[in-house]
């Protein structure tokens, strides 16, 4: 999520030790409890949430709200075919070639009009 390698984690480790000193346990652990507040909060409403939607909409994941996963699910629900690669039953495509009987000859000027141009 946020691509921190062993090298940087090395140097915020040594900035914290820096900047807090001696209360880098009682920092950590506000910092613990700040999160563990957060993680409450955000599952105390999303309970909310779906007390508040009823029974209709009980099996809501806010997550189906993304537009990948809503285009997934509800397009391609019973149809793995894309995940494949292959949309189509045949190979084949399903429109025809275009015929040459209009085509114009080596040299031939194509038909012209004034009122249009």
């Amino acid at each position: 999520m946020f691509d921190v390698g062993l090298g940087e984690m090395a140097v915020l480790v040594v900035l914290a030790l820096v900047i807090f000193g001696d209360k880098l346990p009682q920092v950590a652990g506000q910092a613990g409890r700040m999160l563990r507040q957060f993680r409450q909060m955000a599952n105390s409403a999303k309970a909310d949430l779906e007390a508040g939607l009823g029974p209709e909409f009980k099996d809501f994941d806010i997550a189906d709200l993304h537009p990948k996963t809503f285009v997934r699910k509800h397009l391609f629900e019973d149809d793995d075919s894309f995940l494949n690669g292959k949309l189509f039953d045949d190979d084949e495509p399903s429109y025809t070639a275009p015929t040459t009987a209009g085509a114009l000859d080596y040299g031939e000027r194509p038909p012209y009009d004034n009122e249009a141009t």
